[in-house]
């Protein structure tokens, strides 16, 4: 039976979260809104509390919990993530309000047209060999959080893992554990006057990437982050909470070293970029007919070929912008198969992995009020 395949909804995204909710702090907005989340606002809350759990998608959580488990009995709509379905990408979306193709943080590594370099840009390293690299004139835009500009009685609080950098340190709360999220949450929601708080959690997602989704440890994680939410809704009054995910996770059945087949490496101008479900190449001139007919013969089976420029037209990114350049003239999805492939010899070896548009792509839209 062939894979779901599941195409980017940019008025069913969990970027319409953020946008719903740049909208009731009072900041600027663009995008389309969920009126179900629209109407909950309405009920002015003392706390709203919004979180994103990094990789618990919807199939991660049919998975590993029990319709009457806490997380997914309150899952009030499923909603698509940004596309490429991975980190750099929906986080971004969901800090900023604003479309991939606007703010250009599509994948893991990006290629720097003025360096020449496809780099990791979460970690600032070159993305062949690991080096760091001094990153002069970055084409990617600036991560500018919607929620610094508002204009609003709540005070804004953002609680993410140490290693994120912030702007705004005095309204961020840094946690080093599970425990310590949650208890931050609590004294949080717990303080004199209305609070909005944006919460980044990096699990289960590391999780899932060492043990897959259906393995126990992941299984074990996620009904524990259902039952401390559970008991955070208990120990604090008259606050929203409003959960999702940047993305969902498959289990991944096997690995594809493309780096290694030099008849593919010989037509690109670097190698190939973006994720290892979500791959982007940038094709030397004149070779492209010949570039379709290689890899749809040895890879067509697992992964889908398209011109780039062909999904930037049909909204996969977003309906305006212009950091498509960004994107290179071939990107290949995974479809077919939960196969990844290898894109340089630092690339990890996953068990769990996630950005294409298959089961990865379906998130939660969770709501809980007490």
């Amino acid at each position: 039976m062939e894979k779901k395949f599941i195409k980017p909804n940019y008025k069913n995204c969990n970027l319409n979260i953020s946008s719903t909710l740049a909208e009731f702090l009072g900041a600027e907005n663009k995008n389309a809104t969920l009126e179900v989340l629209k109407n909950e606002l309405k009920k002015d809350y003392k706390n709203v509390v919004f979180i994103c759990f990094d990789g618990m998608g919807i199939y991660p959580l049919t998975q590993n919990l029990r319709e009457e488990d806490f997380l997914r009995k309150h899952i009030i709509q499923t909603l698509v993530s940004t596309f490429p379905s991975t980190t750099t990408n929906a986080t971004t979306s969901l800090m900023t309000n604003t479309l991939p193709l606007e703010h250009g943080w599509f994948g893991w590594t990006i290629n720097f047209p003025d360096m020449n370099k496809n780099i990791a840009i979460y970690l600032g390293q070159d993305g062949w060999t690991g080096e760091n690299v001094e990153i002069k004139n970055s084409p990617l835009e600036s991560i500018n959080c919607y929620f610094d500009n508002t204009k609003t009685d709540y005070n804004i609080n953002t609680i993410f893992p140490s290693y994120v950098k912030v702007k705004h340190e005095e309204r961020n709360n840094v946690y080093y554990s599970q425990s310590e999220f949650f208890d931050t949450l609590k004294e949080i929601c717990n303080r004199e006057g209305k609070q909005f708080i944006y919460a980044y959690n990096d699990e289960p997602d590391h999780t899932m990437h060492d043990f897959g989704v259906k393995n126990s440890t992941s299984k074990n994680l996620i009904k524990t982050l259902s039952k401390n939410m559970e008991k955070l809704v208990e120990n604090t009054k008259d606050t929203l909470f409003i959960i999702t995910s940047d993305h969902g996770h498959i289990d991944v059945e096997d690995y594809i070293y493309i780096y290694q087949d030099k008849e593919i490496m010989d037509l690109l101008e670097i190698y190939p970029y973006l994720e290892p479900r979500a791959t982007a190449y940038k094709v030397i001139k004149g070779k492209e007919k010949e570039f379709e007919e290689v890899f749809n013969k040895k890879y067509g089976k697992d992964f889908v070929l398209y011109k780039s420029e062909d999904l930037i037209k049909q909204g996969y990114f977003g309906d305006f912008g212009n950091k498509g350049f960004l994107l290179g003239d071939y990107i290949s999805i995974g479809k077919y198969t939960n196969k990844c492939l290898i894109l340089s010899p630092i690339s990890s070896i996953l068990k769990g992995h996630h950005t294409s548009l298959t089961d990865e792509m379906e998130v939660p839209l969770i709501l809980i009020n007490n």
